[in-house]
């Protein structure tokens, strides 16, 4: 096995994975509407629709967790840089498990930091969201991964800690996917998913599973960290 910074290391993959499903609802009161939007533009129209904005939604968070990871892949130091990312993304999402058990509101400031960006592509989404057709819907996809999302920034973390631009695209994709399941629900029944998740019992059980997910990338850094050093010691 990797030590845990190689874009081959299933610990990483889980990770983005479990932090897309986990937190997915982290990001409803930003998304909701837009995709409740691209629901009632797409009913009637089957799958297809859904099917074309999630694929390029999945594309723009990978190509966003290739340029980090590419950039920093040129940097020198990339393991001792890529441990203090990796524990910046256990903070992050232990952060925003404390956002679901008790409304913690520390990651505002790290989201207002990025509407900058997200200001000048707004208006191209706006547009996109107001076509009808399939080039609307894969454009307002694209656009997606530029949202000022707590969550997103996190799992870029993790992504650029892999240092290989391939790892990096890998890992945001595998958050992509553990996203899915909230985001297609969304545009099929999203005042039915908003009840589900405003539900305090439901946010407590999100928040905890966060927590734990935090608290497991911690221990999975520990024993990549020890792995080496035990080795050695058998060598000896």
């Amino acid at each position: 096995m990797s030590t845990g910074l190689g874009w081959i290391d299933p610990a990483v993959l889980s990770t983005a994975f479990l932090a897309g499903l986990l937190g997915s609802g982290h990001c409803f009161g930003m998304c909701g509407g837009i995709a409740a939007g691209l629901g009632a533009m797409s009913r009637g129209r089957g799958a297809v629709p859904a099917l074309q904005f999630n694929l390029a939604r999945l594309a723009s968070y990978a190509m966003l967790g290739l340029i980090s990871a590419g950039i920093l892949g040129g940097l020198s130091g990339i393991a001792q840089t890529g441990r203090w990312l990796r524990l910046l993304t256990a903070l992050m999402i232990f952060l925003i498990g404390l956002r679901f058990l008790f409304d913690f509101r520390g990651l505002d400031l790290i989201e207002r930091g990025g509407a900058g960006l997200w200001k000048k592509i707004m208006p191209m989404a706006l547009r996109a969201g107001e076509r009808q057709d399939w080039i609307g819907r894969v454009t307002l996809g694209l656009c997606w991964g530029f949202l000022p999302c707590g969550l997103v920034y996190t799992v870029l973390l993790t992504a650029a800690s892999t240092g290989s631009p391939v790892g990096g695209a890998l890992t945001m994709f595998a958050f992509g996917v553990g996203t899915l399941p909230a985001m297609v629900g969304l545009t099929i029944a999203a005042p039915a998913l908003s009840t589900f998740l405003e539900d305090r019992a439901v946010r407590k059980v999100i928040g905890f599973a966060l927590i734990v997910l935090a608290l497991w990338t911690l221990a999975m850094m520990w024993g990549a960290l020890h792995e080496p050093m035990n080795h050695a010691s058998h060598v000896s």
